[in-house]
C-alpha cells in the first residue's frame, strides 16, 4: 500500500503529496541522488543503509511526486536531508510536498541538511510551525577533490583502532562541543559513543597518535569519512588538538584521508565547512579542494 501525504491546507499550502518510498525502491531514490552525488553524499548515505538504519529505527524516504519515478527525494530521520535536482516551479513543489510531509509527522530531526536553496526553502516553510532553531548555517561550501592532494600526506595519520577508543572518543567530544556548541554525550547518552565505535569498526576513523608529556597517547589530529556512498567519501569532523594548532596538521592530515579514502573507498572525497571559517577554507583549499556547491544547516 502506498503511503501518501495528504495536501497540507490548515497552514495555506496546497502542496502536492509526497509519498513515503518502500525500502525495494532504494534504487529509484539513490537515482535521483546520483545527479549531484556531491551535494546528495549525506541523503544517498542514509539510503544505502536503509535496512540497518531502519533496524535502529533510523528514518524513512519521502519521494516528489507520489506516483512515477520520483524527482526529488528527502530522507527523514534524526536529520532532514533533501535532495531536489530539479529548478524552477518542480523544485519549488517538491519542497513544498516534503513541508507538507515534515509538519504531518512533527519535528524529530535535530537538522536540516541540504542544498542551501532547498534545506533554507524547507526550513521557511516549516518556520511557522516548528520550534525556533539554535542557529541557521546559511552558507556552508560544499568543497569537493578528485585527484591527488596538492599537499604532502602525513604518513603519521592512518585509521584508528578499537583499544584506541579511549583516546578518540574524548577527540571527537571536543571536536563535537566546537563545533555544535553542546556534548553529544551530555545525560549519559551512548548513542554518539556507539557512532564512534562504529566510525572505528568500518575503518572511517583516521588519526595521527602522538605521547603527552606524561607519556600518555592522546589524539592530535582526526577526521572521519561520515558519508559513504560509491561516488563519494565525505570527510566529517576535522579536528586537531588545541595544544597542536598553528602547525598545518590539518592540512597534511586531510590529504592523508584524502589519499586513503580514494584509493580504498570513493574516487572523489568531499566536506563542507562554514563560510565565516577562512582558516579552514585556506586550508582545504591549499590540500586541493575545490568549491563545487552551498550547502545549508538549520540546527535545533
Amino acid at each position: 500500500m502506498v503511503r501518501l501525504f495528504a495536501r497540507d491546507d490548515a497552514h495555506g499550502l496546497r502542496a502536492a503529496p509526497a509519498r513515503v518510498l518502500g525500502r525495494h525502491e532504494a534504487a529509484a531514490a539513490l537515482a535521483v541522488c546520483a545527479v549531484d552525488p556531491v551535494t546528495a553524499a549525506l541523503a544517498a548515505a542514509r539510503v544505502a543503509d536503509w535496512p540497518e538504519a531502519d533496524a535502529r529505527g533510523g528514518g524513512s524516504v519521502w519521494a516528489y511526486p507520489a506516483a512515477g519515478a520520483p524527482t526529488a527525494i528527502c530522507w527523514s530521520g534524526a536529520n532532514l536531508f533533501p535532495v531536489v535536482p530539479e529548478t524552477g516551479p518542480e523544485r519549488e513543489a517538491a519542497i513544498d510536498a516534503f513541508a507538507a510531509a515534515a509538519r504531518l509527522e512533527g519535528r524529530r530531526s535535530s537538522s536540516i541538511v541540504g542544498d542551501a536553496p532547498v534545506a533554507l526553502g524547507l526550513w521557511e516553510r516549516l518556520a511557522p510551525t516548528w520550534p525556533r532553531p539554535r542557529e541557521i548555517r546559511a552558507s556552508q561550501p560544499s568543497m569537493a577533490i578528485a585527484r591527488d592532494p596538492d599537499v604532502a600526506p602525513d604518513p603519521a595519520v592512518r585509521r584508528g583502532l578499537g583499544e584506541e577508543l579511549g583516546a578518540i572518543l574524548p577527540a571527537c567530544v571536543r571536536m563535537f562541543v566546537e563545533e555544535v556548541g553542546y556534548s553529544p554525550v551530555v545525560g549519559g547518552s551512548s548513542a554518539y559513543e556507539r557512532r564512534v565505535r562504529q566510525l572505528i569498526a568500518t575503518g572511517r576513523s583516521f588519526v595521527r597518535m602522538e605521547r603527552g608529556a606524561d607519556g600518555r597517547p592522546f589524539v592530535a589530529f582526526k577526521a572521519e569519512l561520515g558519508a559513504v556512498t560509491d561516488h563519494v567519501a565525505q570527510i566529517q569532523g576535522v579536528w586537531v588538538d588545541p595544544g597542536r594548532r598553528g602547525h598545518r596538521l590539518s592540512e597534511a592530515g586531510v590529504a592523508a584521508v584524502v589519499v586513503a579514502a580514494r584509493r580504498e573507498v570513493a574516487p572523489v572525497v568531499s566536506l563542507y565547512v562554514n563560510d565565516y571559517n577562512a582558516p579552514a577554507l585556506a586550508a582545504y583549499r591549499r590540500v586541493g579542494f575545490e568549491q563545487v556547491g552551498t550547502l545549508a544547516t538549520v540546527l535545533f
